[in-house]
């Protein structure tokens, strides 16, 4: 097995149960690539050791008679905030370097027990806290089409490693958009679920109301395949809801009469142009394909991205509270005392990102400024559910651009905070209301692709996937 390209993965996994193929060659092939892409640096561990005797059990079963599950033998990677056996969980930061995970989350126990099998731990954002995969705590993942650029983030490793085809898919996790927006600037397919739909167990949290996980994949049929597998209730996680239905069973259901509304605010001032010539050239091959467009608008989507910003950083300054240096992750060995202890295990262990986000997040939850600040977000947030709830009701699906721009240069905005939280800008608003979203390669400027943004109602998952199918064909 030499080629560079990965069959769809339900006839990988078909290949491996009927004995034409070997789990353990998937999974060699899969390190191999891995090997082959190093300089892209997207992964930060291999779990080889634990991937391989986890193949040769498989191929055992099979020659056993055994049926080895939905997704037998397919390699997958991990975004490393993925409490995974085999290496350390680190979330790419400092202060959980060395981290044995004690469990595992079970969003992979889910996919071992179909047969998946996890070769790598990938590289992000520490923390998630970011869109570049610039505030790793390790070092900054390439751009597979331009090295001198970003890959987005925050599951920038995950998103690159499925671009240069280490593996069939990747698990990527979408606070603000750090599914969908790497896999726009790197033209691969980030979806991100209902909230709720995939149990958040094992996964280290950054907002706890907003963390989706979801798939990286090549196409639209694996994303639905690997969702499927890791959907419904978990007693594990209280915020989960049962799976609707068969999500892997996609119909193309195709694109005439279908309802789409243009959300007006997402091609306003701001966007590149390029982002727009795609946009706007995508939305006419699909009118043209018999579709009914409609221009809607979402005027809190204009606050979304301030209502973001105070609400994630609260949830994250509660989230990190529980990283001190005293009961796991790192711990400041020449403190004079358990105060210094504290404050300096927390200030060598934490990069200027999670500081930042713990401060703001401190700031907005304090007794003085709570109503003026939190109170009035999620009031912006409940308004924001409404708009997207009624745009829904007269439309199947809501369209635009998934990021503003084209892969930036790596270390243009690390100086400006702000404007690296602008490229959130047209993700943010599905997290806020809990829609899934998908982001669909719709095309390039040179080199550097351009994604679609797909929202679709909630709990609505198996017919914006259908939808999406429709609207991929159309693409290709």
């Amino acid at each position: 097995m030499t080629d560079l390209t990965w069959k769809s993965i339900a006839e990988l996994a078909e290949e491996v149960r009927s004995g034409k193929t070997k789990a353990i060659d998937l999974v060699g092939k899969s390190l191999k690539l891995i090997d082959k892409g190093k300089a892209y640096k997207p992964i930060i561990a291999t779990l080889e050791k634990a991937a391989k005797k986890r193949a040769e059990e498989i191929d055992a079963n099979i020659s056993k008679g055994k049926d080895p599950g939905r997704l037998a033998g397919v390699p997958f990677i991990a975004k490393d905030n993925f409490l995974v056996f085999g290496a350390d969980t680190t979330a790419a930061s400092n202060i959980l370097k060395g981290f044995d995970a004690p469990y595992q989350s079970t969003a992979i126990n889910k996919l071992e027990a179909e047969g998946a099998i996890c070769v790598a731990k990938a590289n992000l954002d520490a923390f998630a806290h970011g869109s570049s995969t610039e505030n790793s705590d390790f070092f900054t993942t390439l751009n597979p089409h331009d090295k001198t650029r970003v890959p987005g983030g925050s599951s920038g490793g995950s998103t690159v490693a499925v671009a240069l085809s280490m593996a069939p898919f990747a698990l990527g996790t979408d606070t603000g958009g750090s599914i969908r927006f790497p896999a726009s600037l790197c033209g691969v397919v980030g979806y991100k679920p209902t909230y709720g739909l995939v149990s958040r167990s094992g996964v280290i949290a950054m907002g706890s109301s907003l963390d989706v996980i979801g798939p990286i994949t090549n196409d639209v049929n694996d994303a639905a395949l690997v969702l499927d597998v890791m959907a419904g209730k978990d007693p594990m996680d209280m915020t989960t809801i049962d799976k609707p239905e068969e999500l892997s069973d996609l119909a193309d259901r195709g694109i005439k009469g279908l309802k789409i509304g243009i959300v007006k605010e997402y091609l306003s001032d701001g966007l590149d142009e390029k982002v727009r010539e795609v946009t706007e050239n995508t939305i006419a091959r699909l009118k043209d394909a018999g579709a009914v467009v409609n221009e809607v608008s979402l005027p809190s989507s204009k606050l979304a991205l301030a209502c973001y910003y105070i609400l994630c950083p609260a949830e994250v300054s509660s989230n990190l509270s529980r990283y001190d240096g005293q009961r796991y992750g790192y711990n400041y060995k020449d403190a004079k005392d358990l105060d210094e202890s504290y404050t300096l295990s927390r200030d060598v262990g934490f990069g200027d990102e999670a500081k930042r986000r713990i401060m703001i997040g401190t700031y907005v939850l304090s007794s003085g400024y709570y109503d003026a600040y939190y109170k009035k977000a999620q009031l912006v947030r409940t308004k924001l559910i409404k708009e997207t709830a009624a745009a829904l009701s007269d439309n199947d699906i809501l369209v635009g651009p998934t990021s503003p721009m084209t892969a930036f240069k790596i270390g243009q905005n690390v100086g400006n905070p702000l404007q690296m939280y602008m490229t959130d800008v047209l993700t943010v608003s599905a997290n806020l209301s809990g829609n899934p979203a998908i982001s669909l390669p719709a095309g390039k400027d040179g080199n550097l692709p351009i994604g679609l943004q797909v929202i679709g109602k909630q709990a609505g998952d198996k017919e914006l996937l259908d939808i999406s199918k429709s609207i991929e064909r159309i693409l290709k």
